[in-house]
C-alpha cells in the first residue's frame, strides 16, 4: 500500500461525493441548508447529481425520504457497499474495516443482522427509562451551570455547557470514568473530522477500540447497574460486539446532543423574539426542541444508503448498487410539509422530520437526546436571561469540517 493510499482522506472513501454549494457553502446564515440545497429543493424532489466521478441520487422531498429510509431494499451497509469496494483495495479495505470493527457496528447492518443488534438495545433506550433519568440529567445541567456561572462571563458554552453534560449523561449511562472524556472526545472528533487521513483514521479506531476493550473485560470481571454491564450479564454478545456497539453509543451518545445544545443556543441568540417566547413561557419547551432539531438538522452531509435492487422511489427507478442521500436539512425544510420552513418557531407544532432519521435505523437514543436538551434549554434560559454571545456572530467557528454540524466555540456573556 503506497504512503499516498495512506494519506488519501478517509472521507472521500466511505462518504459520497457531492458539490461543496449542496453540502458545505453557506450564504450567510450558518443555520440555513447549504447554498444549493434549497434552489434545488425548488427544481423537484429526486435529483442525479454527478461530482468528481461519483453519481448519486439526492433526496431532498419528505415523503421521498421517508420512503427511502424504510425501503428494504435500500442498504445502509456502507462500509460493503459496492462504491466502497470500487474505490477501496481489498488490502486498504481489510485494513480499514477489520471483521473484529464491524462487529457490533448495527447502524452499518441492514436486516435481518441488524434486527438482532437493535432487539437487544431498544429495551435500554425506552420512554420510561429516559424520562427516569430526567432528574439526574437536571441535577448534571445545574452542576455545569452552576461552574459556568461562578467562573464567570465570559464563557465558552461548547466547552462550559453544551459537551460536559452529554458527555457526562453517556458515560454515566453505559458505566464509563467521565475522567477518560478527555482521550475519547479527542479520538471522537478526529474520527469525525472530513480531513483525517485513512492512516489517522486507522490509528484511531484501534485506539477506541482498545479503549473500550479494557472497559469490557472490566464489566465481565465485575459488573455494576449501568447499560454496558447489562449487555454483559443479559445477552450473548461477544467481546467484539460489545466493543464495537460501545464504542458507538459513546460517540453518538456525546457528539450530537453537544452540538445540537451549542447550534440550538446560538439560533436562539441569533433569534432574540423566539428565545423571549421560551423564556416567557416554559411550557413550549418540548415544540422548541422538535422545531430545533428541525430547523437545525446538523446530520447536514446527510444519510447515504445503496439499492440492494432496482426500487422506485417518487416515480424514479433507482437500479441496483446506485447510491442514495437523503438530504436531511432539505427534507426538514420541504414547504410541502412545512408553512415557512425557513422560519425558526418556538411555538410551531411538532411535525415529522427526519432529524433522527427514519424506518428500522431511526436513532436508538432519540428520548434521551430529547431529555438532555429540554432540560438543558429550559434550565439555560431560566438562569440566565441576560445570555448574548461575546463576539459578532460572523466570528463564531463553524464546523463545516466535520460530519456533524455545529459550532467549534460559543462564546457567551450575560
Amino acid at each position: 500500500m503506497t504512503t499516498a493510499e495512506r494519506q488519501r482522506n478517509a472521507a472521500e472513501l466511505i462518504r459520497p461525493q457531492l458539490p461543496a454549494e449542496l453540502i458545505e457553502k453557506r450564504a450567510g446564515c450558518p443555520f440555513d441548508p447549504a447554498t444549493g440545497l434549497t434552489e434545488l429543493s425548488g427544481q423537484g424532489r429526486i435529483h442525479r447529481i454527478e461530482h468528481n466521478g461519483d453519481v448519486v441520487w439526492l433526496v431532498t422531498g419528505h415523503d421521498e425520504a421517508r420512503a427511502v429510509l424504510a425501503a428494504p431494499q435500500m442498504s445502509s451497509d456502507r462500509i460493503n457497499s459496492p462504491r466502497a469496494r470500487a474505490l477501496i483495495s481489498p488490502e486498504l479495505h481489510a485494513e480499514m474495516f477489520p471483521p473484529e470493527r464491524q462487529a457490533g457496528s448495527f447502524i452499518f447492518m441492514d436486516a435481518p443482522r441488524h434486527t438482532r443488534f437493535r432487539r437487544l438495545l431498544t429495551g435500554q433506550f425506552t420512554v420510561r427509562r429516559m424520562r427516569d433519568l430526567t432528574p439526574r440529567v437536571h441535577e448534571i445541567v445545574t452542576e455545569a451551570l452552576d461552574a459556568m456561572i461562578a467562573k464567570g462571563a465570559p464563557a465558552d458554552l461548547v466547552h462550559d455547557f453544551a459537551l460536559p453534560v452529554p458527555s457526562l449523561v453517556i458515560c454515566e449511562l453505559l458505566g464509563v470514568d467521565y475522567g477518560d472524556r478527555d482521550e475519547f472526545q479527542q479520538r471522537t472528533a478526529k474520527l469525525l473530522s472530513l480531513s483525517t487521513t485513512v492512516d489517522e483514521q486507522i490509528k484511531n479506531n484501534l485506539a477506541m477500540r482498545q479503549f473500550m476493550q479494557k472497559l469490557v473485560r472490566a464489566k465481565q470481571e465485575n459488573p455494576g447497574d449501568d447499560l454496558l454491564s447489562g449487555l454483559v450479564r443479559d445477552t450473548d454478545l461477544n467481546e467484539d460486539e460489545l466493543v464495537g456497539i460501545a464504542n458507538l453509543l459513546l460517540i453518538a451518545g456525546h457528539e450530537t446532543t453537544a452540538n445540537m445544545l451549542a447550534l440550538g443556543t446560538f439560533a436562539l441568540l441569533e433569534h432574540p423574539e423566539q428565545f423571549a417566547r421560551l423564556h416567557e413561557d416554559p411550557e413550549l419547551i418540548d415544540n422548541a426542541v422538535e422545531e430545533l432539531l428541525r430547523y437545525l438538522s446538523i446530520i447536514s452531509s446527510g444519510v447515504s444508503r445503496h439499492a440492494k435492487e432496482d426500487v422506485e422511489i417518487g416515480g424514479v427507478t433507482i437500479r441496483a448498487g446506485e447510491t442514495v442521500v437523503v438530504s436531511v436539512p432539505a427534507v426538514n425544510r420541504d414547504d410541502s410539509q412545512y408553512e415557512e420552513p425557513h422560519e425558526l418557531r418556538v411555538d410551531r407544532p411538532r411535525g415529522h422530520h427526519v432529524a433522527f432519521g427514519h424506518g428500522i435505523h431511526q436513532c436508538l437514543g432519540q428520548q434521551l437526546a430529547r431529555v438532555e436538551m429540554a432540560v438543558g434549554f429550559t434550565e439555560l434560559l431560566r438562569r440566565l436571561p441576560t445570555l448574548k454571545l461575546a463576539v459578532p456572530a460572523d466570528e463564531i467557528p463553524l464546523r463545516t469540517d466535520m460530519s456533524i454540524y455545529g459550532v467549534h466555540s460559543l462564546p457567551v456573556t450575560w
